[in-house]
């Protein structure tokens, strides 16, 4: 098959569409990716990369990546995030049909965290190739837009629902990655088009971890530590974490270690210093390759969101880690998230943003025997292998997007 990846986020930014752009260049596939400069959680341009201009190198060996001119995220900001989303499509729409004219693809798969309008500059290419177009759903829009406070106005959401309309209608196919997804996305797409098709990853060999810094390591192999691992942001209810920080203060020996970087970040250093949080440990953003280790060496994951109705219908990219890691799991959260850790029987889970029952569930978790919680990650490996494992979810892809699967969505 020759595929065609678009994405605004690819690697050396940490997203899935990584390892399963990997896994299909290892399983025979010809893939070719177009995304923007990486500047993603921080907002800045990496290094050996610049804003401007076009530039191409290859991943996993065979993988052509063709990054487009983009404006980045900076420092925050409504206008800089507009700004950036806005690049991304303007340079992908007047590009990539001249760009891409020696290219033929089968298929073209838009991976859509938000925002969303990051398929418009798929369209012409669909055109122009004949391709199938399929979006893999990520977020919901408007739903998340409104439950993350970037837009309130109601009008607004309304013009947005009516854009989601139009570009689901230029789609072939939606691949929504949580079964939860399949209803709301129906109200803007038929629902015959609608497949749920699950994150995935792959499983994580300790023998290529990296090593980590020896105080981190001091302060995993020396208390019982909830690790959180990932973006610091709005979404992820990071007051209900440290409130029983706070709580737990007196409990020297259970931390609550968040691994990660995100808009929330210079907030928590702010609490953690105000309220001499000495249990709350931030040890900033590691790459993936650290990511192994960290897991092997927490005593618990941690995942958390907030009490909002379309972050119930998702399942956060990290349950799939947490469950390849084979560490119990506390979900703090509601719905599908929640649903999958107690399915697996991974783990503990307790409603969103209420402070008291997340402390009895840490308490809880930390009074089980050592075997007990051994089985809880024992049991979420074996249901990751089941369910999110990257092989054969890759496999499943490709019959996705080249319709030889069975309609499911209804």
């Amino acid at each position: 098959m020759k595929l065609l990846v678009l994405s605004q986020y690819f690697w050396p930014e940490n997203f899935i569409i990584n390892d399963l752009v990997r896994t299909l260049v290892a399983q025979g596939h010809s893939v070719t990716v177009v995304t923007g400069k990486p500047n993603y959680p921080d907002g800045v341009i990496y290094s050996g990369y610049k804003a401007g201009g076009v530039e191409k190198e290859y991943f996993a060996d065979t993988a052509e990546v063709i990054r487009i001119p983009i404006w980045p995220r900076g420092k925050g900001g409504g206008l800089n995030l507009l700004l950036n989303y806005l690049s991304f499509i303007v340079s992908g729409w007047f590009l990539l049909p001249w760009l891409l004219r020696k290219h033929d693809f089968d298929a073209i798969l838009v991976f859509a965290p938000s925002p969303v309008t990051q398929v418009i500059p798929a369209f012409p290419i669909k055109w122009l190739k004949g391709a199938r177009l399929v979006l893999w759903v990520q977020d919901l829009w408007p739903e998340s837009l409104e439950a993350t406070g970037f837009v309130q106005n109601r009008v607004m959401l309304s013009l947005v629902g009516a854009m989601v309309r139009l570009l689901y209608a230029g789609c072939d196919r939606l691949l929504v990655q949580s079964e939860a997804f399949i209803k709301p996305a129906s109200f803007y797409a038929k629902k015959e088009k609608i497949h749920y098709y699950p994150n995935s990853i792959k499983e994580f060999t300790h023998e290529k971890s990296q090593e980590l810094p020896s105080p981190l390591v001091e302060i995993l192999e020396s208390n019982f530590c909830l690790v959180f691992a990932g973006n610091l942001g709005t979404a992820q209810a990071l007051d209900t974490i440290v409130d029983a920080a706070k709580a737990l203060k007196n409990e020297t020996h259970l931390k609550l270690v968040l691994v990660g970087s995100g808009s929330r970040s210079a907030w928590l250093t702010e609490q953690k210093i105000t309220f001499g949080l000495d249990n709350l440990v931030l040890p900033g953003r590691f790459p993936p390759e650290a990511m192994p280790e960290i897991y092997r060496r927490a005593s618990v994951l941690l995942v958390s969101l907030t009490d909002k109705k379309v972050f119930s219908q998702t399942i956060p990219s990290k349950v799939q880690a947490y469950l390849a890691a084979g560490k119990p799991i506390i979900a703090c959260m509601n719905g599908e998230g929640a649903r999958v850790v107690k399915e697996a029987s991974a783990g503990l889970a307790t409603p969103a943003e209420q402070v008291g029952p997340l402390l009895d569930t840490i308490r809880k978790m930390h009074s089980l025997d050592e075997t007990v919680r051994a089985a809880m990650g024992a049991a979420g490996r074996e249901y990751f292998r089941n369910n999110f494992e990257m092989e054969q979810q890759a496999k499943r892809l490709v019959s996705l997007l080249l319709e030889n699967e069975l309609d499911e969505g209804s």
